[in-house]
């Protein structure tokens, strides 16, 4: 049997591509007034009450062995590849390494050092390979290779929610909606950070754009372009990236879920560019650089 993939629900992987690849997504959690929601399993409320305390929770060790333990079992013994949201976001990627320890070397981990589709791409390619019938080593260097290559660009309207979930320090939230500027943000280590403010949103998004073009290069690339109730929005950004980098191999757009968009708050805007692609066929073979990007599992 092929290698089963497991990711967390930040991936924004749609249920029916997660479904073709054989992929198994565990949830994470939102935290409406105490009540616990399980982000892709249970309904979220249309409408959060007025004033109502919202945080968020990664999967729990429990979670995650009882998820790793029904891969292994689907994979017959070949193993399990977990590819989780970023160790600086969450608290799942700490989990899952505690929950492997217990398959003795049969479940590797991945630090992807992301979110959104730099998670989610890199469980594609992953899955994509064990399909094909790649072992646990192949498909955990393709899972590390995809990771490093991504690169995660925000726009958020307000830092304030990024500042509440402690996401970014509280100086920089402050100085940003002091002088209301349209903060651009990135990933650095699989931390989020504050990459430059602009006056607008129009020219934060251009500035994204830009940026995307540039590190895309000429070859080909998988893109994805994320939002918090700003459809309109996305759509303008993915029809410019479409222009700027013709040698699109896959795009995604999406909305984010409720855990990433308790953060980032609506109208935030992400674009995820990963330069080679996500299909086995486009993903060079050469190891990453190391300390380059994602954060793999020590060998045991």
């Amino acid at each position: 049997m092929p290698v089963v993939v497991v990711t967390d629900s930040s991936a924004c992987i749609a249920p029916e591509v997660a479904q073709r690849y054989g992929i198994r997504i565990v949830p994470l959690h939102v935290l409406v007034d105490g009540s616990d929601v399980r982000e892709g399993v249970d309904e979220m409320p249309q409408s959060l009450p007025q004033g109502a305390a919202i945080t968020t929770s990664g999967a729990s060790p429990g979670e995650l062995t009882e998820a790793y333990s029904r891969a292994l079992d689907e994979s017959a013994g070949d193993g399990v590849l977990a590819v989780h949201i970023s160790r600086q976001l969450s608290g799942t990627w700490e989990a899952g390494r505690q929950a492997a320890e217990e398959f003795g070397g049969h479940v590797r981990i991945v630090d992807s050092q992301s979110t959104a589709m730099g998670l989610g791409y890199p469980a594609l390619a992953a899955a994509r390979l064990a399909k094909a019938g790649g072992d646990l080593r192949a498909v955990y260097e393709r899972a590390v290779d995809v990771a490093n290559r991504g690169r995660l660009l925000i726009m958020v309207d307000r830092l304030d929610h990024l500042r509440k979930g402690g996401r970014i320090g509280t100086a920089a939230a402050l100085l940003g909606t002091a002088l209301a500027m349209k903060p651009v943000l990135h990933l650095v280590d699989g931390k989020l950070v504050l990459r430059e403010k602009t006056r607008t949103a129009t020219k934060a998004l251009a500035k994204i754009v830009e940026s995307a073009a540039e590190y895309a290069g000429e070859g080909p690339a998988a893109v994805a372009v994320h939002h918090l109730q700003a459809p309109e929005r996305a759509e303008e950004v993915a029809d410019a990236l479409r222009e700027r980098i013709p040698s699109i191999s896959e795009m995604v757009v999406s909305e984010i879920g409720t855990v990433i968009g308790t953060h980032v708050g609506p109208g935030a805007i992400g674009v995820l560019v990963c330069p080679g692609g996500a299909d086995a066929e486009n993903i060079a073979t050469e190891p990453a650089a190391p300390g380059d990007g994602a954060h793999p599992q020590p060998e045991n």
